[in-house]
């Protein structure tokens, strides 16, 4: 028998934490998800402000606590002061995964010319895949449909679970001698 599948999702943003406004964004990342895993998995589910120090410790605890195979984040991927995902990202993760971000600024380029200002990037801590998403709905769908092909495998090379997709949905990539 398999445990689930830990998949952390945080959502970084001073107004939603604080419940000015309800977070459509990290339950766009869940509903994406269902879409796509046939796994048994289950979130670890976080809305919390702009604060890097904060960022950090909640991307530290999901990998190191919580076992998470993978974290998305959305929000503070923007030029804005108050917009440090990436550096808490970076600060955490042994080792950066650029792909990640070319690919998903490429695709967002298709449907909005200021995707050049989203600073989405991705990286690894220990076993985990750390994945920064722009905070759109609509442009998380977009960027999550672009690079997760090479999730499960990318936590396949890193020893994580054996993540199983919805074919006719969003169709992963493992090499055939894999």
């Amino acid at each position: 028998m398999t445990s689930k599948a830990r998949i952390g999702i945080v959502t970084v943003s001073d107004r939603a934490s604080a419940g000015v406004y309800e977070d459509i964004s990290g339950k766009a990342i869940v509903e994406t998800l269902n879409d796509y895993l046939t796994s048994d998995w289950a979130p670890e589910y976080l809305v919390i402000p702009d604060e890097q120090p904060l960022i950090e410790q909640s991307l530290k605890t999901l990998a190191d606590e919580k076992g998470c195979c993978l974290i998305v984040t959305t929000g503070g991927t923007g030029p804005a002061k108050r917009d440090v995902t990436p550096e808490a990202t970076e600060a955490v993760c042994d080792r950066m995964m650029p792909g990640f971000g070319e690919l998903m600024r490429n695709e967002s380029l298709k449907y909005v010319p200021t995707a050049i200002l989203s600073r989405q990037t991705a990286g690894l801590r220990g076993s985990c895949l750390i994945i920064n998403l722009p905070g759109k709905p609509k442009a998380i769908r977009q960027c999550l449909d672009a690079v997760f092909p090479a999730v499960p495998y990318c936590i396949d090379l890193m020893e994580g679970p054996f993540l199983e997709c919805n074919e006719d949905i969003i169709k992963p990539f493992r090499p055939r001698n894999a």
